[in-house]
């Protein structure tokens, strides 16, 4: 892993997921985005509205649900905990814990919102990456997005 980036201040998480995910995407990243099912429900279907002009092709994959080969292709999946990642690209965390495996991405970014406890939970997963030795980087943003 090369970087563990923290986007904190976020006032609107889903409408921030998107912008990062439709710049992935032109960018031509493979990334995949962990979560609860519900904020990644609210995600996908944030995705098919966020951009009348592009479509950003995802996939969702639950938890037991065997990867579907033909579309490997497909550069970002919404995966709920307890699913298996198709590839390990960047890694969007929305979830209030570490990731399992984490360490197989290439980068990680965490999403953090203005709650306190998304803030408490956010700061735990830095202290968990911190004793790792991970290189943290952070952009605040101060409510904004």
């Amino acid at each position: 892993m090369s970087e563990v980036a923290f986007h904190t201040g976020v006032g609107d998480k889903i409408g921030y997921c998107c912008r990062l995910l439709r710049k992935g995407y032109r960018q031509q990243a493979r990334m995949v985005v962990a979560g609860e099912a519900e904020a990644l429900s609210r995600l996908d279907q944030a995705l098919w509205l966020f951009d009348a002009r592009s479509f950003i092709p995802h996939r969702r994959l639950r938890a037991g649900e065997p990867l579907p080969a033909a579309l490997l292709r497909t550069p970002i999946w919404l995966i709920e905990p307890g699913a298996e990642a198709p590839h390990h690209g960047v890694l969007l965390n929305l979830g209030p814990a570490v990731v399992p495996d984490f360490e197989r991405f290439e980068r990680l970014i965490e999403v953090v919102g203005l709650d306190e406890a998304d803030r408490l939970a956010a700061r735990r997963r830095w202290r968990a990456y911190e004793a790792k030795g991970l290189r943290i980087t952070h952009h605040a943003q101060e409510g904004l997005g």
